[in-house]
């Protein structure tokens, strides 16, 4: 599977973050199979960076030798496991032991629903529904050192 990381920079050899901020699926190495998702990661990251660079990096991922070998979480969609999932997690309250996690992203528009629901302004089955409306892109995270064994640097594009 090719999997793509936006950056302000070539991310050769990919490395396991913590991060500085609540993320969907916690900290780690963030990539996507959508190409286009990685160009406006590498837009928004050098922008955050205050830098003109923009890399969009690609990976051949061994998902099939990654889900026999390792602990693989994966939400086809964003149903209420997801939702209580990246919860958790932009709380700061992990869950879990896990290597990698595949599944939808929450971008800007369905982060605002997440955060409605968060606040109580949203019941969980309007937050579903409304989820149930977005064309959400994929991520995949690596999560743990031994994750990053299966993902193999291919190429660079500055954008």
């Amino acid at each position: 599977m090719i999997v793509f990381h936006g950056s302000d920079t070539i991310v050769d050899i990919p490395r396991i973050l913590e991060a500085k901020r609540p993320l969907d699926f916690g900290g780690g190495f963030y990539t996507t199979t959508s190409e286009a998702q990685a160009k406006s990661w590498a837009i928004k990251v050098a922008y955050r960076n205050n830098t003109d660079h923009k890399c969009v990096n690609r990976y051949e991922f061994d998902s099939v030798g990654a889900e026999s070998a390792l602990t693989v979480i994966r939400f086809d969609v964003a149903d209420e496991k997801w939702l209580d999932f990246i919860c958790s997690n932009r709380s700061g309250k992990p869950t879990g032991d896990y290597d990698v996690v595949i599944g939808p992203v929450a971008d800007d528009r369905v982060y605002r629903v997440v955060v409605e629901y968060e606040n109580g302004d949203l019941d969980r089955e309007t937050a579903l529904k409304n989820l149930k409306t977005e064309a959400l892109c994929d991520q995949v995270l690596f999560h743990t050192e031994e994750s990053l064994n299966y993902l193999k640097y291919i190429d660079t594009e500055v954008i």
